[in-house]
């Protein structure tokens, strides 16, 4: 991902175009970084993903230097992975204060208001940032933002290959095709749906992509409609090249990105072929945790980063292996269960075949792949074993500011089914079919 984050949130150009297999590159933390994890190197320590020991260290830092910018910017960083809203917002605060004009700040705060549907906060905070686009969407929303209706949604997949496939409305009009991909932020449409549902742009935005140059367009919906589950007055974008047409013709009608999702308890249960949305309470939430537990499914922690990316633990090579920090990408398409760096691959003892190389991409950006065959993959207590993976990319700590080891992909989620609790901030990934 470059690292102002423009590729990252908008490779998938507002979500009208098709998903292509994208496994973020996964860099493995190198012997000079492991060495360094106990000096009481509060930066090594967050880049390795031990936040939590980061952030205390952080805290210290500003115990001593109470006008430390980047101790305070990082402290409130480590309270927004985990959504803890007090620490984030006072932290941030704080460097801001020290720091009005400092963009990372200010994108950081603009996050957390966006989560907490704040968003006439985070249109100053996005406009302060350089985020224009989105600071004149979130300053023409009016009113209560996200409201649900509706308690639960039970939505069955039309395909899953080579993504998955549900219906949904907008604006009350007739059911249309939507995928889902947790590497983007809102809900996108396609530019066919965006002009005949009547959608106009509050803000536009160009950039160059595909050989052309692409269009953004940030408007306001009324309605969403997923089954039993309504969201009314949200954001929503769609896209056009300038030389005219869609991004990606007749894939599908839109893409619902991870700004809806969190706004509800959501079960992508890919082996029971279906999305479950749930109103996001703290009973549901208990229900998750309990039906988690009766499957075996124990919590894993689940990390927010760069607005709507996830994050959580897992391992590669073998069942001996170190846990890290993982990227967990549901929805999108490709047949890999995982990708990681070549670099990575070679420190693990991963055999890569060299004899098949593929053009791919890791962050957004194109990188020569290779096919690569881990012992084992697993996140939590669901493994798998030998199967089709790739490396391709360089190590990079990219703009999350932390090392990833892996990228756990839509191949790896068949047999599974994934519950996503924004509220503790946990996953649970089990076996077989949602109940």
């Amino acid at each position: 991902m470059a690292d102002d984050g423009e590729w990252d949130r908008r490779s998938l150009l507002r979500g009208a175009a098709v998903v292509a297999g994208a496994a973020a590159a996964a860099p493995l933390l190198g012997k000079t970084a492991t060495a360094h994890t106990g000096s009481g190197d509060a930066d090594t320590l967050f880049q390795a993903g031990k936040f939590e020991r980061a952030g205390r260290m952080y805290e210290e830092i500003l115990k001593k230097d109470p006008k430390n910018v980047h101790a305070a910017r990082q402290r409130g960083y480590v309270a927004l992975l985990g959504n803890k809203f007090p620490d984030a917002e006072k932290y941030l605060t704080l460097a801001l204060n020290l720091a009005p004009d400092d963009k990372q700040t200010n994108r950081f705060l603009a996050d957390c208001y966006t989560r907490q549907d704040k968003l006439s906060l985070a249109a100053s905070r996005w406009q302060a940032a350089g985020e224009e686009a989105y600071a004149k969407q979130f300053a023409a929303i009016h009113g209560t933002p996200y409201q649900i209706h509706g308690d639960i949604a039970r939505l069955p997949w039309q395909q899953t290959d080579p993504f998955p496939l549900v219906e949904a409305s907008i604006n009350g009009g007739p059911p249309k095709s939507f995928t889902f991909y947790t590497h983007i932020d809102a809900l996108g449409v396609s530019t066919k749906l965006a002009k005949e549902t009547g959608l106009s742009a509050v803000a536009k935005q160009k950039i160059e992509a595909y050989g052309d140059i692409i269009w953004l367009y940030y408007g306001v919906l009324e309605s969403f409609k997923l089954g039993g589950i309504e969201l009314r007055n949200i954001p929503v974008g769609w896209s056009e090249r300038e030389s005219g047409g869609e991004i990606a013709p007749e894939a599908h009608d839109g893409m619902i990105g991870t700004w809806v999702f969190y706004h509800l308890l959501p079960t992508f249960d890919y082996a029971g072929q279906s999305l479950i949305l749930r109103r996001r309470t703290p009973e549901t939430a208990q229900k998750a945790r309990a039906d988690a537990a009766r499957a075996g499914a124990k919590p894993l922690p689940l990390w927010l980063a760069n607005d709507h990316l996830l994050y959580t633990e897992g391992s590669v090579a073998d069942a001996a292996s170190d846990t890290g920090v993982v990227s967990l990408n549901i929805g999108g398409t490709g047949e890999q269960a995982a990708g990681i760096s070549e670099e990575t691959a070679k420190q693990l003892g991963v055999r890569i075949d060299y004899d098949r190389p593929f053009a791919s991409f890791a962050g957004g950006q194109p990188v020569v792949a290779y096919p690569c065959y881990p012992k084992e993959v697993r996140l939590g207590d669901v493994t798998a074993k030998g199967v089709y993976c790739y490396a391709g990319g360089k190590n990079t700590l990219g703009g999350e500011g932390f090392y990833k080891l892996a990228g756990f992909d839509h191949a790896f989620h068949k047999p599974n089914n994934i519950t996503l609790d924004f509220t503790n901030m946990n996953a649970y990934i089990a076996r077989g079919k949602a109940t």
